[in-house]
């Protein structure tokens, strides 16, 4: 395979954007955006695409119950420290603007509505459906003119009517704009990448907080295990599920994040040319440039945002870890070919986001059929290759239902709920 066939985009089919909503949906717009008395308040959690999700979700809860939503407040995560509010990393004025006809969006809410602290829901089970929003909390709401709902991390059920599902969309990839100033040193960053030509983005997650939740091994030696395994014990909350797994059997699932090695064997495998530009998404490597050092060897021309900023452009976000990974976005949706290499919220929102920008090409990793293969010695190069081409033949971007799968999740795959063949 060729660098030229590397870069091309996958078919899109004819899929374009299409938010078309019911007349029903319309007719009760108009009193539901001029709602004045009931009103909803959603504390988010988590780094910057976990936010994201719970903010589409908080709009589709207030346009459930007919309530006003308060600008969401954004909780400062006790990993990244960042206290960012939303209108330092979203444009309010858009957000407000393009959801004037779905749901009344106000800054604060009016000095009549007390806030009491027992006042705050935060028990959701999973996957509630709008029928159990409305018989849990409507009363309560009448009643007092105000809801706070905290923790709604995928909460509310993934499969909604298909207004609710189109609002989704309509949130993400509308509403959600970054702010100015980000929107303009995220395109800045992105321009200087494309001058050059095509480029790749990649989101490795290698970062010290992603080996201690996901109970993996670096990959880098006993002493770096070590320092992981202490951190795990003195934070045993972080670690994610599967807790009874031995490493071996973690790494064999799918459950680890792809190493720098790792990364580079599979590109290489899928055609990626060694002159590839490659910009690297996420946060400080956990081992510095010795964890990044086998993507370098291969494709040495790798550069992140620190790299390409000019003097003093990147100062101001160096403790806001959600305006940097802002930037990340920007560059990622930026760019020819994208690969995650865990999955995850960012992988996730590039992967339906590219989908709703015209199906750009995106690699999902099969870790679980190509890991066994990367342990066996035996494995000749030619022959990693062939099986790797095989195996991503239909995992790069093309557009895929959501409906082939219950629970998927329509920010990752738009089709055909938000774009249909026009």
């Amino acid at each position: 395979m060729a660098g030229e066939e590397f870069w091309r985009q996958p078919d899109n089919q004819g899929y374009r954007p299409c938010l078309s909503f019911s007349l029903d949906y319309r007719k009760a717009s108009a009193k539901i955006s001029k709602e004045k008395r009931k009103f909803l308040v959603v504390v988010v959690s988590g780094g910057l695409n976990q936010q994201r999700n719970q903010i589409v979700d908080a709009v589709v809860i207030a346009r459930i119950l007919g309530a006003a939503l308060v600008v969401p407040v954004l909780q400062v995560n006790r990993i990244w420290g960042d206290e960012s509010e939303f209108s330092d990393i979203f444009d309010l004025e858009h957000f407000k603007k393009t959801l004037q006809a779905d749901v009344r969006v106000v800054s604060s809410l009016p000095s009549t509505h007390l806030v009491s602290q027992q006042s705050i829901e935060n028990q959701m089970p999973f996957h509630v459906s709008p029928m159990w929003i409305r018989a849990r909390f409507l009363h309560q709401l009448n009643e007092e003119g105000l809801l706070i709902l905290k923790g709604l991390d995928s909460r509310l059920s993934k499969n909604l009517p298909p207004d609710l599902q189109k609002l989704r969309c309509k949130v993400a990839f509308h509403a959600l704009r970054f702010a100015s100033p980000i929107r303009d040193l995220g395109n800045q960053i992105a321009r200087r990448m494309w001058i050059e030509g095509p480029y790749i983005a990649v989101h490795l997650r290698i970062e010290k907080d992603v080996w201690v939740r996901t109970g993996c091994l670096t990959g880098l030696g006993a002493e770096y295990d070590e320092i992981i395994a202490k951190d795990r014990e003195s934070n045993p909350d972080f670690l994610t599920d599967k807790l009874n797994m031995t490493n071996s059997a973690r790494r064999l699932s799918g459950l680890c994040p792809l190493s720098a090695l790792e990364v580079a064997r599979l590109l290489k495998a899928l055609g990626a040319p060694s002159n590839a530009r490659i910009y690297v998404a996420g946060g400080e490597p956990f081992g510095g440039n010795r964890a990044v050092q086998p993507l370098v060897h291969e494709f040495p021309n790798i550069v992140t945002k620190q790299m390409l900023a000019r003097h003093g452009e990147l100062t101001p976000y160096m403790n806001k870890p959600s305006v940097l990974a802002a930037i990340d976005y920007i560059v990622s949706l930026s760019s020819d070919v994208f690969m995650p290499s865990h999955g995850g919220n960012m992988g996730r929102a590039m992967q339906g986001h590219r989908a709703y920008v015209g199906h750009r090409k995106y690699i999902k990793p099969n870790k679980r059929m190509m890991l066994p293969l990367l342990e066996d010695r035996s494995v000749s190069d030619e022959e990693f290759r062939r099986t790797m081409q095989k195996l991503h033949r239909y995992s790069q971007g093309q557009p895929e239902s959501r409906n082939n799968k219950f629970d998927r999740d329509v920010l990752a795959y738009p089709v055909p709920d938000c774009m249909c063949k026009q």
